[in-house]
């Protein structure tokens, strides 16, 4: 264990070791979810002899290797790539030939306690107040009447890791009348950002006041005098006085530029390894964004235990769906949906995306020029797999 905690300060430190040095401290310090021990146990036995693997041998020199199965935890940094570049195939052929907007939905800080013991609860009401809002935006006369095409993506933290509710949503500029006609939107412009603020903070208040009068919140900790009707009634008094942040970026120039965006903002975890910089026995530290300062870099130290702490604040609850379609997207006639604004728009059917799925060898010799199969040390061999490893319950250090 020494050892890898000095291998992680020399040397470019990740999660997994992070986990491995911090973690059993960490779970017996704090009370944890059964997702979120799951999550920690997964990080810490990717790609190692815990998972098992495969014994390879160079059939040219006879240079050995151990490789081993990764977790493919959606919280693991190092398990999302071939997932995303999926996820990315399968969306191409759904883009339509028109400018995308970015609107980023936001939810007050006020609300992070609650969310913290209700996170299926509270992130199912900002998808449903944003998407809603979206929705009836697009399909009001006076901004485009018709139905939009969006994809919602939910993220839970800011840079520092600390808790930021927030869905990024990805809107077509235009709308599908019920006539089959294709709505163009104002060059520029999609909806007003101060209206789309005042309808999402309404849908979401009306959501939340609900299921507290209805009990259907767990309230505990900070958030138990939420059980009485009157501590109701001032939350949503006081929330429904602040501002609530909706924000729109300019329209992407095409296609590409949003496969782009997308690749940023989808199957990411709270953190990624290239943002760690060193961890001892006390303290990480990693790099982040001041917003507040013109978005410049700067290095933030946490004591090892906050740092999980905040990780596991972004555990989502099991079987959460982070990314969601809404209006021509939406799984429902989706197909036939997309058809109608192409043939709208005079654009040509989408490709097919029938084609088999690639390969874990295809994709990383596609994305990276990487061969997994070519020796490292000869460079002229194959490594063939010689022995299968079964997974070590308490495999050695």
């Amino acid at each position: 264990m020494a050892a890898r905690e000095a291998r992680a300060r020399c040397g470019k430190p990740e999660l997994a070791d992070i986990v491995r040095v911090h973690g059993a401290a960490f779970r017996a310090a704090h009370r944890l979810c059964a997702v979120q021990h799951r999550a920690l146990r997964a990080i810490e036995h990717c790609r190692t002899a815990a998972l098992g693997g495969e014994l390879r041998q160079c059939d040219a020199c006879g240079e050995r290797r151990y490789v081993y199965h990764s977790c493919r935890n959606r919280h693991c940094p190092k398990c999302q790539t071939l997932a995303k570049e999926r996820w990315l195939a399968a969306r191409r052929a759904e883009l339509l030939p028109v400018p995308y907007y970015h609107l980023v939905f936001t939810l007050p800080h006020e609300l992070n306690a609650l969310a913290q013991g209700n996170p299926r609860a509270l992130y199912a009401m900002l998808f449903a107040a944003a998407s809603e809002t979206l929705l009836e935006f697009g399909e009001n006369p006076r901004w485009l009447g018709g139905t939009i095409a969006a994809t919602l993506m939910l993220h839970t933290w800011g840079q520092s890791l600390s808790q930021h509710l927030h869905v990024h949503c990805l809107v077509a500029a235009g709308a599908l009348s019920n006539a089959g006609k294709w709505i163009r939107s104002r060059r520029g412009f999609l909806f007003p950002v101060k209206a789309l603020s005042v309808v999402f903070r309404g849908k979401f208040l009306a959501a939340l006041g609900a299921a507290l009068a209805r009990g259907r919140l767990t309230l505990s900790g900070s958030t138990a005098a939420l059980s009485e009707p009157r501590a109701q009634r001032t939350l949503l008094a006081d929330l429904r006085k602040k501002a609530w942040v909706v924000y729109a970026k300019r329209p992407f120039a095409g296609p590409d530029a949003v496969l782009e965006y997308l690749g940023r903002y989808t199957h990411r975890s709270a953190i990624s390894n290239e943002r760690l910089v060193s961890f001892d026995a006390r303290t990480v530290r990693f790099r982040y964004k001041d917003y507040a300062q013109r978005a410049r870099h700067k290095t933030l130290a946490l004591e090892a235990q906050e740092f999980l702490r905040r990780f596991v604040l972004h555990v989502l609850p099991r079987g959460f769906n982070r990314i969601r379609h809404y209006g021509l997207l939406a799984n429902r006639n989706k197909r036939a949906r997309l058809a109608s604004a192409r043939a709208a728009l005079g654009s040509p059917a989408a490709p097919s995306t029938t084609a088999p799925t690639e390969s874990v060898l295809a994709f990383w010799q596609r994305i990276a020029r990487i061969d997994l199969q070519r020796c490292p040390r000869c460079n002229l061999g194959t490594l063939r797999v010689v022995a299968v490893l079964a997974p070590q319950p308490h495999p050695p250090p």
